[in-house]
């Protein structure tokens, strides 16, 4: 008998993933999913579906009385911008929505939470590269802020109610179902427009550089958490584990890549730098190879050839 998992943003690019590849391991899946972001066409059959705000009542009784075995919280507001013009409301839903589902965790007994943190974020421009778990966390917007408190909250439930936590600290995730119409997704909108015949833009010199990890690769990273024998919680960073590739590829390789998967040479137009935009991004993933038996398998150009034939039955 598999278990009893509860994937909260499971309507959505990443959740969705993540809830076939639980249904794929027998598990008995329920979703939970507001669908401000998330799709409805995304939800995979035999998974139960319940729309509502992870802040709201409604979620934390679902969670204290679902008898789950596991909470997959995947639900939140991802948009960095937003967070900058928003903080407030950037933290409503990604720290108290979090603690909302927490305090239904331990009413209900839930013994496992595997988080979807962001080693984009946490980390910043600091450190050496490729990150690991252990380096100097400054977080250059509320967004990643706010992840990296959900973090320490985490670690305090562990210390206090026993819950076993498991933070995934993302790299880039690309794929089939991504939006196009966000930030986050560049992978995407550069396949829409080269689909379309437009040009795509580079902000900056188009130097600054990503881990592009693949959405079934970090599928298969949240089935490996959800089985990992915890350790005692002596902190964030040896319950949390990066999930990428360890590669940087300039956003100018990518265009090139893409245009290459779909066919397409690129034409590119050249916008002004972000201000705070990171400028190299790559997430050491050792410790995840020698704890959870994890190591993405999906190369780069594979995945965008995967991710541009989606695009094209989209």
């Amino acid at each position: 008998m598999g278990r009893k998992v509860l994937v909260t943003g499971g309507a959505g690019f990443i959740g969705s993933h993540i809830v076939a590849a639980h249904l794929a391991a027998g598990d008995d899946v329920t979703i939970i999913d507001d669908l401000s972001t998330g799709r409805r066409e995304n939800v995979a059959a035999g998974a139960r579906f319940v729309q509502a705000d992870i802040r709201s009542p409604a979620a934390r009784d679902l969670v204290a009385r679902g008898g789950f075995d596991l909470l997959n919280h995947h639900a939140a507001q991802m948009d960095v911008r937003r967070s900058v013009a928003d903080p407030v409301f950037d933290a409503e839903v990604n720290i108290i929505g979090l603690l909302n589902l927490l305090e239904g965790a331990r009413a209900g007994g839930v013994r496992r939470v595997v988080f979807a943190s962001s080693g984009g974020v946490v980390y910043g421009d600091d450190g050496v590269i490729p990150h690991v778990e252990t380096n100097a966390k400054f977080p250059l917007s509320p967004y990643g802020g706010a992840k990296l408190a959900s973090e320490y909250y985490l670690t305090i439930h562990a210390r206090l109610y026993g819950l076993e936590t498991v933070a995934l600290r993302y790299a880039n995730v690309y794929g089939p179902r991504q939006r196009h119409d966000g930030e986050a997704g560049v992978v995407a909108i550069f396949g829409r427009r080269l689909l379309a015949g437009e040009p795509l833009t580079i902000f900056g010199d188009g130097e600054q550089t990503r881990d592009m990890v693949f959405v079934e690769d970090v599928a298969s990273a949240n089935l490996a958490a959800g089985a990992w024998t915890v350790v005692p919680p002596t902190g964030i960073d040896n319950r949390a584990f990066n999930i990428g590739t360890g590669i940087e590829t300039s956003v100018n390789r990518l265009a090139h890549l893409l245009g290459g998967a779909a066919g397409r040479e690129p034409v590119i137009h050249r916008g002004a730098a972000r201000p705070g935009e990171l400028q190299r991004s790559a997430l050491a993933v050792d410790k995840a190879a020698r704890e959870l038996g994890w190591r993405p398998r999906m190369t780069l150009s594979d995945g965008l050839r995967a991710t541009v034939r989606a695009l094209q039955d989209s």
